[in-house]
């Protein structure tokens, strides 16, 4: 109840109620773009600022190498489940949509922290923009190998000649997925924070901390709009897809819960990775799906990322990430 009542995720709920009444408050689409970019800012300001203090640790490199783990595990692990009971483009793009991360979980995630008085390091924002890439890459590899299944019949020079056209078309998409505007805003900004330290975060203040409640609270009103109007497309979907949509956040979750017991990381990293594999992409994955992998629904994975698994991980399962943490690796 304590999570409900924090504004920004009244907020959220907010929107998705005005959305269900198919009300016409509605968020410019600059004016969202710019609340993305702000907070990703003020996320990388706010990590590199910690890392100046922190300097880079075993506990740095150990987040760092689970967090690039799990970004190859998961979306493997997705494509081998979803493949029984799907295409292989869908499953492909399905995973690769669970396989990234949702940059606005792990930013409500840091705020739910900060609001619990829970230590985390600043170099998580550096572990999620190291998760957002692999996933893609995988998806893209598979779906080429599905097409080439397909048209194992034709002849030697016409599967040559498509296997070249996908090569071409996988370096466009790997340096899309690489440079994106966004990921190196993140890391750009994590590099200032670093590079100015201490300095930097007095004269920043103001900008990354003082008004960043309010602005995630104005872009989580705009997600709440936007989760409702895609919510009712999956009214027709198999039972199946709702399920793993709800399923595969707490399954994913548990493996990182795992793997951070295991290497010792600390109860607010833990759960900050535990938020990271257990979110799911609808802004860049999606799009770049959209392109790589022309023959995958893109009601189905942007239907059940933003309609499903996004606000059941906003609404509850960043506090029942944490909760766990805490209780299983703070206790151990």
């Amino acid at each position: 109840m304590q999570n409900f009542l924090d504004p920004a995720i009244l907020f959220f709920i907010f929107g998705i109620l005005a959305g269900a009444l198919k009300s016409n408050l509605e968020i410019p689409a600059p004016i969202s773009r710019f609340l993305s970019l702000y907070l990703l800012m003020a996320l990388g300001l706010k990590g590199g600022f910690a890392l100046a203090k922190s300097g880079l640790t075993m506990e740095v490199s150990v987040s760092l190498g689970l967090a690039l783990l799990l970004a190859v595990l998961v979306p493997a692990m997705g494509y081998l489940t979803l493949r029984r009971f799907l295409s292989g483009f869908d499953a492909a793009a399905i995973a690769a949509t669970y396989g990234s991360v949702s940059a606005v979980s792990f930013i409500t995630a840091t705020q739910y922290l900060n609001n619990h008085d829970i230590d985390y390091g600043g170099h998580m924002a550096a572990a999620m923009a190291l998760m957002e890439s692999p996933a893609i890459i995988i998806a893209v590899l598979l779906a080429n190998w599905v097409r080439q299944k397909q048209r194992s019949s034709q002849d030697a020079g016409a599967v040559a000649g498509a296997a070249k056209t996908q090569d071409a078309s996988l370096g466009k998409i790997l340096h899309e997925s690489l440079t994106d505007g966004a990921q190196l805003l993140l890391m750009g900004a994590m590099v200032v924070g670093l590079v100015s330290g201490s300095a930097g975060e007095a004269a920043m203040k103001p900008f990354s901390i003082d008004l960043f409640k309010g602005m995630l609270a104005f872009f989580l009103l705009d997600m709440g709009l936007l989760a409702a109007r895609n919510m009712g497309g999956l009214k027709a979907q198999s039972p199946w897809l709702i399920a793993y949509a709800l399923g595969a956040p707490l399954v994913h979750a548990s493996v990182a819960l795992g793997l951070a017991l295991l290497f010792g990381v600390s109860a607010g990293n833990t759960a900050l990775l535990m938020v990271l594999v257990a979110s799911a992409s609808y802004i860049a994955v999606p799009a770049v799906i959209r392109h790589a992998i022309p023959e995958a629904n893109p009601s189905l994975y942007f239907g059940m990322s933003l309609g499903i698994t996004f606000p059941f991980n906003i609404l509850l399962g960043i506090p029942l990430y944490t909760a766990v943490a805490q209780r299983v690796v703070g206790g151990a």
